[in-house]
């Protein structure tokens, strides 16, 4: 089983600072190569009906950069629209059904996040399975963890694990919010009260790469696989 992508790249990068001022964040590359494209190779590993990746901030050059790649884009215009109003845009572009979704600003080091997250999917008890990681296997992360996994995988609001910015979830209660732009936090509180929001373990290590000091270190952590 397989399911659609969308890629979450219309973000300003303003926490880049001036490396974001001639380029959209997704281009800056690490290694040698941009955030964007470590992406898609997770996701063309899985072999994903299609991938869509959401644009706002220089459209226009990720555009160029995706489109021979095969990547269909959403563009968020005049405003930008989140997460939550992002997805629920790209819905006629990604088909009915679950969507994996992914964070390009990140590095993942060992299995493949998305292939993870597929075999542990269950549609039957889950509405979104966040691929979860804990705190001493993340680097260039500041701030509080995310949430707190029982020992089922059921999330709640917490101390315990760190989202890594890759899941899969249900997107039909999407159309149930008023707002035009949102959060996808409004989602997986209504599916915490409900008793359908999953985590799983990430096995690897991961590194946050939203502030310039992050590519050094995802620069290392790439060294060292």
């Amino acid at each position: 089983m397989t399911l659609p992508v969308l890629l979450f790249a219309a973000g300003f990068g303003t926490r880049m600072g001036a490396l974001t001022a001639d380029r959209p964040k997704p281009l800056i590359p690490v290694a040698g190569r941009p955030l964007i494209d470590r992406a898609l190779d997770l996701a063309h590993d899985i072999t994903p009906p299609r991938i869509v990746a959401n644009l706002h901030y220089k459209a226009q050059m990720l555009a160029d950069h995706l489109a021979p790649q095969g990547v269909i884009t959403s563009l968020e215009w005049p405003e930008v629209l989140e997460t939550g109003g992002g997805l629920r845009q790209a819905l006629p572009l990604l088909g009915d059904g679950p969507v994996i979704t992914l964070n390009p600003d990140v590095v993942w080091a060992g299995p493949n996040p998305l292939a993870q997250l597929l075999a542990a999917w269950e549609p039957a008890r889950m509405d979104a399975l966040l691929l979860c990681l804990d705190p001493a296997c993340t680097v260039g992360r500041t701030g509080p963890d995310d949430f707190t996994m029982d020992a089922c995988g059921r999330l709640t609001r917490g101390p315990g694990v760190v989202y890594g910015g890759a899941q899969i979830i249900n997107p039909a209660g999407l159309s149930d919010i008023p707002e035009k732009a949102f959060s996808l936090n409004l989602m997986w509180d209504r599916m915490i009260d409900q008793g359908r929001l999953f985590g799983l373990r990430y096995p690897g290590r991961w590194c946050d790469v939203g502030r310039p000091e992050g590519i050094a270190l995802a620069e290392g952590l790439i060294a060292d696989v």
